[in-house]
């Protein structure tokens, strides 16, 4: 594979002209270099170069990679070689946590993270008794059908496209068997052995084949079903792109459950427009404003609803578990936050979060209603 060529066909929509761009994309995994190549006006758009934020990993087709301040969405592959490698390698799988795992969210994220799986989509939702019927429906008439429709529609779960080689049996092993008992006892070190009950109370679910792995993804992923979202007293933390590219949203996500409940989390990638107009407030105030919209467009990052237990105002206490926002400053004054622990420098410091306590439910309302993509 060292020496491997792999050519994707990439959309770039122009923010100012609202055309479409197509362009072809190739990469070498001898060094880590690509190439783009504009298939319209039959010439080279990018000379081959070393990228190193974009790896072979992240190139699949439904990927969004950022390369020199452009969002490019992986339509299709541009050869056979490239289809049948990246098929092959990069399988998708449904990924869910179910309503007794989802205060162990963290871990089990950080878990998928470690055990080698990208996140591509992820999104909390709260499924009807109908919309479990219909999930589950390959289960009618089984004894357990109407007790496990009436557990997953019993609180928030969270969704997830998980992408790794072989991803569907990998996924199906880091879970563990179905029930809790056999979990601990034939697979300790699994996910259903750590955080399951019994055999319906299992912490997670995960397909069991490629087409059933494509129709569970369609099911949470390409219908108008709603992130899930408290929508109280709340607040909002980002879990910005580096973070997330490092792996570090797990540990995130676990040092918040351990103080405030997360009521809502979707996975965006969003236009520089957007980024510029979520950071309107930082601009002509903030030195690194500039830097901070270039990082927040650059790829995908989880926003969250953080709710406090006991239903106040979570907005200035959450601030401080965050941090400074200069992480060297944080490392030595507050060693135990967020961006002191996560953090890499002012404008990639882990984390975003609502700064004025009036500010809360108008920054949660801006990603978990106006750029709702669920």
């Amino acid at each position: 594979m060292s020496g491997d060529r792999y050519a994707f066909i990439v959309d770039w929509l122009d923010p100012q002209a609202q055309i479409v761009f197509k362009y072809q994309l190739m990469y070498y995994t001898v060094d880590g270099s690509l190439e783009m190549y504009d298939i319209k006006n039959r010439r080279v758009f990018l000379k081959r170069c070393v990228y190193p934020s974009v790896s072979v990993e992240h190139l699949y087709v439904g990927s969004i990679i950022t390369i020199y301040s452009r969002q490019l969405n992986i339509v299709e592959y541009a050869d056979e070689y490239t289809h049948q490698a990246m098929e092959k390698q990069r399988a998708k799988t449904l990924g869910l946590i179910k309503p007794d795992g989802m205060k162990n969210m963290g871990k089990i994220v950080h878990a998928i993270y470690r055990s080698g799986f990208l996140i591509n989509k992820m999104k909390i939702v709260q499924l009807s008794p109908a919309d479990a019927k219909q999930f589950y429906s390959c289960h009618k008439g089984k004894p357990f059908y109407e007790k496990l429709c009436s557990f997953m529609s019993s609180g928030p779960i969270c969704a997830m496209e998980l992408v790794a080689d072989d991803g569907i049996a990998k996924w199906r092993t880091l879970l563990g068997p179905t029930n809790t008992a056999d979990a601990k006892a034939k697979a300790p070190n699994s996910l259903r052995a750590h955080f399951g009950t019994d055999g319906t109370m299992n912490a997670c679910h995960g397909s069991d084949a490629p087409d059933t792995a494509a129709q569970e993804l369609n099911f949470f992923f390409n219908s108008p079903r709603k992130c899930f979202s408290g929508r109280g007293g709340s607040t909002l933390c980002i879990i910005k792109p580096h973070a997330v590219l490092a792996g570090h949203a797990g540990m995130i996500i676990d040092t918040i459950q351990k103080k405030y409940k997360v009521t809502g989390a979707e996975m965006f990638v969003i236009s520089r427009p957007n980024a510029m107009e979520f950071y309107e407030i930082y601009k002509g105030v903030c030195a690194e404003y500039t830097s901070m919209v270039e990082q927040l467009c650059e790829e995908k990052f989880i926003a969250l609803e953080v709710s406090d237990p006991d239903g106040e105002n979570p907005v200035d206490a959450f601030r401080e578990l965050c941090g400074p926002p200069d992480p060297e400053i944080a490392r030595v004054l507050r060693p135990e936050t967020i961006r002191a622990q996560f953090g890499n420098d002012k404008v990639k410091n882990a984390v975003h979060c609502t700064d004025l306590a009036e500010d809360g439910q108008l920054e949660v309302t801006y990603f978990f209603d106006l750029l709702q993509g669920c």
